[in-house]
């Protein structure tokens, strides 16, 4: 049989300069100012983009609080919100390869990897919480006495939502899905680094029929038009996901301003541990993926990867060796497997804490260098010897950098695995189900994997423990962050 022709290369995108979403309409930032999105894998810029500030973002509220409070979108059923969500989804889906070669310009991720993940992900979100909106309901409560008593489940108001830069496309859709369905209305703020899908979504939401001013995107600066949204009277509840230091920030400033409601989805060190009795081959290929996907630039990457001490050598050797094939280039070529970092700022973000881990003496066995002459590309990097004290198994690094750290009984690595201020997941490699079991219901993190890692479904909840956040997101969970409770009672 003749050979399978290789699959054509992506095209990159042109995309042209961008405004801001506001109000059903795209508009100019009101200083006038832009800023430039930066392509990953070339430092070249892509577009500029209009850089909103406090200003536009009382502007957005506004528009939001319209909409609302006096516009259809309040008095819509939960029918039709189902409606609009299902048919956002669509268009989602009919747009997958546009987006994807937008998010892939933007983020510096594999397309490969934006249409087999990303895209597919945010879509079942949207449907997901399509069919949650007409089913958002309360209870009746018998009470003591002559009455009548019942709740309400309520839409919180105007949520201020603000998302990272890792997965930009799939963080709007878990924002927006049960903030939408639960009847708010939402001002997003994307990351600076990456806001060209968010903007293009939500021209499709304005196209397939959300009413004005339901949606509002508003591209800006942290210090400026993420702390406008946080601290914004006005604003009833704020979303964010990022990194810890950020997320002290946003509750302090909710805190200050309205006390409004606040929900945290943060950093995270998980621990992955290997036992002598797992399937070695399932769980390297496992680690890997759970460490270096998306250039390693997850919340809940497998950064502290502990293997027994019985197969600490073998697993090691197996785990270089394929690390060593890992295809380091174009997102757009089909068979790259690692894209760039997404910026010059992470990129000597995650060199820097390659040098500490060659300081404090962890044993690196590969990589640990840039890979071409322009853009931000990091080769794959293992260290093993790695001990519990030195920075890289501590500090979160975002980046395609595994810590291998050795083992020899389950009561160490609990203790070991859980010695963090963070606790957003934990992965699990064993054939024992009593030790499994034991080991999930020990690591104090909000999710556990058991033989498998970074499954992720729209209907299972994600969200951490300690440092790494408040409340949960996806599944009927999520629904929580974004209603009110109202208790009636009727005097009968």
């Amino acid at each position: 049989m003749p050979a399978t022709a290789p699959k054509p290369k992506h095209a990159a995108p042109k995309v042209a300069d961008q405004k801001m979403f506001i109000g059903g309409k795209f508009v100019e930032s009101v200083s006038g100012k832009t800023f430039d999105t930066i392509n990953p894998s070339t430092s070249e810029v892509i577009c500029r983009v209009a850089e909103g500030d406090k200003v536009d973002i009382d502007i957005a509220v506004k528009s939001a609080r319209k909409a609302f409070e006096s516009g259809p979108w309040g008095r819509m059923s939960g029918t039709d919100r189902s409606r609009l969500l299902n048919k956002l989804a669509d268009a989602v889906e009919s747009h997958k390869d546009e987006l994807a070669a937008l998010e892939s310009l933007d983020n510096g991720k594999p397309i490969v990897d934006a249409l087999d993940a990303d895209l597919p992900l945010s879509i079942q979100c949207y449907r997901y919480y399509a069919g949650w909106a007409d089913k958002i309901t309360g209870q009746t409560i018998p009470i003591n006495g002559n009455y009548f008593c019942y709740t309400r489940h309520e839409p919180v108001g105007v949520v201020g939502q603000i998302i990272p830069w890792n997965f930009p496309l799939l963080m709007q859709a878990w924002k927006w899905g049960p903030a939408l369905a639960c009847g708010n209305t939402v001002v997003l703020k994307p990351a600076e680094q990456t806001p060209l899908t968010a903007l293009r979504v939500a021209l499709l939401a304005q196209e397939v029929g959300f009413p004005d001013g339901v949606i509002n995107v508003v591209p800006g600066y942290g210090p400026t038009a993420g702390a406008a949204l946080a601290g914004h009277m006005d604003v009833d509840k704020v979303a964010f996901t990022g990194e810890t230091t950020t997320g002290k920030i946003v509750m302090t400033a909710a805190a200050q301003s309205n006390l409004k409601r606040v929900s945290l989805e943060l950093g995270g060190k998980s621990p992955n541990v290997v036992f002598a009795d797992a399937d070695l081959d399932a769980a390297v290929e496992g680690a890997y993926f759970g460490l270096f996907f998306n250039q390693g630039q997850c919340c809940c990457a497998g950064s502290r990867l502990f293997v027994q001490e019985k197969v600490y050598d073998e697993f090691v050797q197996k785990m270089v060796a394929k690390a060593k094939g890992r295809k380091v280039g174009d997102p757009f070529d089909p068979t790259t497997q690692q894209g760039p970092q997404v910026s010059q700022e992470q990129f000597d973000r995650v060199m820097g804490y390659i040098e500490a881990g060659r300081e404090d003496g962890a044993q690196m066995l590969l990589g640990g260098n840039r890979v071409g002459d322009r853009g931000y590309f990091i080769a794959p990097t293992v260290f093993a010897d790695v001990r519990d004290e030195m920075t890289i198994a501590r500090e979160e690094i975002f980046g395609p950098v595994m810590s291998i750290l050795k083992f020899k009984d389950v009561d160490e690595v609990i203790e070991r695995g859980n010695r963090t201020f963070y606790g957003l997941a934990a992965a699990v490699w064993t054939k024992d189900i009593a030790k499994a079991l034991r080991m999930a219901n020990s690591l104090r993190a909000g999710t556990v994997w058991v033989n498998c890692f970074d499954v992720f479904d729209a209907a299972a909840p994600f969200g951490g423990f300690k440092m790494s956040g408040i409340g949960r997101e996806l599944g009927q969970y999520a629904l929580q962050l974004y209603t009110e409770v109202k208790t009636v009672t009727v005097a009968t």
